[in-house]
């Protein structure tokens, strides 16, 4: 199974098509943990829940979990509470949206 570290860089590469800031940094992903069998379970929000990119997110992160080596198969789920705000974001984020 991944590490942490693998687990989170991969999401990292997910990035969000209207902000082009990955995932990870915009405080979107909540929480992750390894199951048995090669599980990967992923509680992620978006930035809105009308998001129009967010089934395409919701995809990519699928498809980034599951290209690591020892996943089997990733679940992402979808929650809105809490609400995502902008105070969820790393200072990279902020930096890359010129937030300050």
């Amino acid at each position: 199974m991944p590490d942490q570290d693998a687990i989170l860089n991969a999401l990292k590469t997910v990035k969000d098509p209207e902000l082009n800031v990955n995932i990870v940094d915009l405080g979107l992903v909540y929480t992750f943990q390894n199951q048995e069998d090669g599980v990967v379970d992923v509680e992620m929000t978006l930035t809105s829940p009308a998001c129009p990119a967010g089934p395409e997110i919701l995809r990519n992160a699928v498809a980034a979990l599951e290209t690591l080596e020892g996943v089997s198969k990733a679940n992402v789920k979808l929650v809105m509470t809490p609400p995502w705000t902008p105070e969820r974001m790393t200072d990279d984020a902020r930096d890359a949206l010129g937030i300050f």
